[in-house]
């Protein structure tokens, strides 16, 4: 029989949900684009008429490893988001680079 997700985390040592919980915020904070967009609750179609190109140009979009940082900007721009580079270090600083704002 199927248990409720809250009755399996109860059975959870305390190490087990810090794992799990770790693994949790490292999904949220890493999604592709097409994740991001599910996430959103949004379709390709919508997108597709935010950035004035058809919904099939959207799917190539998502599946590219390489692209214009302006496409890319645009894409979270019809997302709700901005688009912020940054250079992250060995010692963990990071510093914002600002050449691509607008």
């Amino acid at each position: 029989m199927a248990k409720n997700f809250s009755q399996l985390r109860k059975g959870m040592s305390a190490q087990a949900r810090a794992v799990s919980a770790a693994e949790h915020l490292r999904l949220v904070e890493e999604m592709s684009l097409h994740q991001l967009r599910k996430a959103r609750e949004l379709t390709q179609t919508k997108i597709a008429g935010e950035l004035h190109i058809g919904q099939g140009d959207v799917s190539k979009l998502e599946r590219r490893t390489d692209m214009y940082v302006s496409t890319l900007a645009s894409y979270l721009q019809a997302v709700g988001a901005d688009l912020e580079i940054r250079a992250v270090f060995p010692d963990g600083s990071a510093v914002k680079i600002t050449q691509f704002s607008e």
